[in-house]
């Protein structure tokens, strides 16, 4: 799903489906519903991997249909998928097209960056080949590591969202450190941001080049959203990481627009708190509630 500009189309989808929630698709296998579980029996399988990418593939072609109108993307982690093996890159390249073909928009969970030819070959492998329409990529080689990415948010209607103030506790002992002229180093990168992202800003006013803004930092959040009119904003850290619909209102717009909120764990996993329910009522009941209280923030509602 590559027709037009990514934040365009990003941003279309948060309107008609009323929605700034993006699931992750991470499958930990030790916290999947029973039900999946017994399902697929070790005994069945040739090996461990195939049993394991056989539940994930079971699990996520449920779930994904599930949250399909109430998320307007979704991101698979790859290193769920990759842990299997070729089992699970196939599985992951299978749920980008299935994602895709029930409406919802893939960010792939990715975080590369490398040498210029190196980076040419992960943008092949994930938006060209698998067909994400958005890739998470790491600032940390400059701009020659990103160039193959951002080429096809210009020119291939792609996304990236490049990391900038990430939602782990120890993010700080990078991101935060200040530089000669006493900002943090994320401020650094973030004006980086939105230099990379001018020549891909869309018909409503943001590029196809975004950060990752972590919602665990809702005083940061806030002054970037401040400091960059044009960048969208990829929000990790709702949910199991802690951050609540209240500390992420200051990430979007005046319009309530330019960021949508992951959450994974909280959603894929809602079953364990909610034991009278089936696992997939479970899901598509925390993604509603995460949907109405982030539309709430936004000023929305």
């Amino acid at each position: 799903m590559s027709d037009g500009h990514f934040s365009d189309r990003l941003l279309e989808a948060i309107e008609s489906k009323r929605s700034h929630v993006v699931v992750g698709l991470d499958p930990e296998y030790g916290s999947l519903p029973p039900e999946i579980l017994a399902a697929h029996p070790a005994e069945n399988y040739a090996t461990d991997r195939v049993m394991k990418a056989a539940c994930y593939s079971d699990f996520l072609c449920r779930i994904v249909p599930a949250i399909a109108d109430v998320a307007c993307a979704v991101k698979p982690q790859i290193a769920y998928f990759e842990a299997l093996g070729t089992y699970g890159y196939a599985l992951y390249e299978d749920v980008v097209s299935m994602a895709q073909k029930h409406g919802l928009l893939v960010i792939a969970d990715v975080k590369r960056g490398d040498i210029g030819s190196t980076a040419e070959a992960y943008a092949q492998a994930h938006l060209d080949v698998a067909g994400a329409d958005a890739i998470t990529v790491n600032p940390y080689f400059g701009t020659d590591g990103l160039e193959p990415f951002f080429k096809r948010c210009r020119e291939a209607g792609k996304g990236a969202y490049v990391l900038v103030k990430t939602s782990n506790p120890t993010s700080a002992e990078l991101q935060d450190v200040a530089l000669q002229s006493g900002e943090p180093v994320y401020a650094r990168v973030a004006d980086l941001v939105e230099g990379w992202g001018r020549d891909a800003v869309g018909e409503r006013g943001y590029s196809s080049i975004g950060a990752v803004v972590g919602g665990t930092h809702p005083t940061e959040g806030a002054k970037l959203r401040k400091r960059l009119s044009t960048v969208p904003f990829l929000i990790p850290g709702y949910g199991a990481q802690g951050a609540t619909a209240g500390d992420i209102a200051a990430f979007f717009d005046e319009r309530g627009t330019g960021a949508v909120v992951n959450s994974a764990r909280a959603i894929l996993f809602a079953y364990k708190k909610a034991p009278d329910k089936h696992w997939l009522d479970a899901a598509r009941d925390e993604a509603e509630a995460m949907r109405s209280a982030l539309w709430q923030a936004a000023g929305r509602a």
